[in-house]
């Protein structure tokens, strides 16, 4: 299996660079920022409206008292930018979604239309896995534990790729394996006239 750039694959851009530790300093306030917030909700129990509450409030008392103390002592105005979100912001969230909701709905069809029994099975088996680790944490700690794994993983599979392959092939062969064992147990289940109805479609 040849060594390919991850890097590249995950855009080449800013978002790339992040993950891959290549802007260091930003890398560093997004791993900050988002332990200090599970800290602040998670486990100091400070409640979300409050804390955008304080901060809101805060930056209004620094912004007036900046604006006054500049028009008494001749000093500039506070550095604001262009409070205004573009439209295009809001075309590209609805186009990502858009992509989304159809995949959501082509699966759903494949399901209740076409009886897709191998698309079932993986909804089944993906909804109960969510079931199952949202038992274990909440939203919060979900969240904070994405960040933390995209801020290592990527940079772990960067450094150790050859290794990682070799162990990510053996297990997805072992996982094809206890699948198709699976699915054959499954099928084996299904009485013949239903096999031979999903056939013939």
């Amino acid at each position: 299996m040849g060594r390919f750039s991850v890097h590249h694959t995950l855009g080449a851009g800013s978002v790339a660079n992040v993950l891959l530790w290549k802007r260091r300093g930003t890398s560093i306030v997004i791993l900050i920022s988002s332990t200090t917030f599970w800290y602040l909700f998670e486990r100091a129990g400070y409640n979300l409206l409050s804390f955008i509450s304080n901060v809101m409030l805060l930056f209004t008392i620094i912004l007036f008292l900046w604006a006054k103390s500049a028009s008494l002592l001749n000093r500039p105005l506070p550095p604001l930018p262009e409070l205004e979100i573009p439209e295009e912001f809001f075309v590209r969230i609805a186009a990502v979604m858009r992509i989304w909701i159809n995949q959501a709905l082509f699966i759903a069809k494949e399901i209740a239309v076409h009886r897709n029994l191998k698309m079932f099975v993986q909804v089944i088996f993906i909804l109960w896995l969510s079931s199952l680790i949202g038992s274990f944490f909440d939203f919060l700690t979900l969240f904070y534990l994405s960040v933390l794994l995209c801020l290592s993983v990527p940079l772990m599979y960067d450094k150790y790729q050859d290794r990682i392959d070799d162990k990510l092939i053996a297990a997805m062969n072992i996982a094809r394996a206890q699948y198709r064992k699976i699915d054959d147990m499954v099928l084996s289940k299904i009485p013949q006239s239903l096999s031979k109805d999903k056939k013939t479609q």
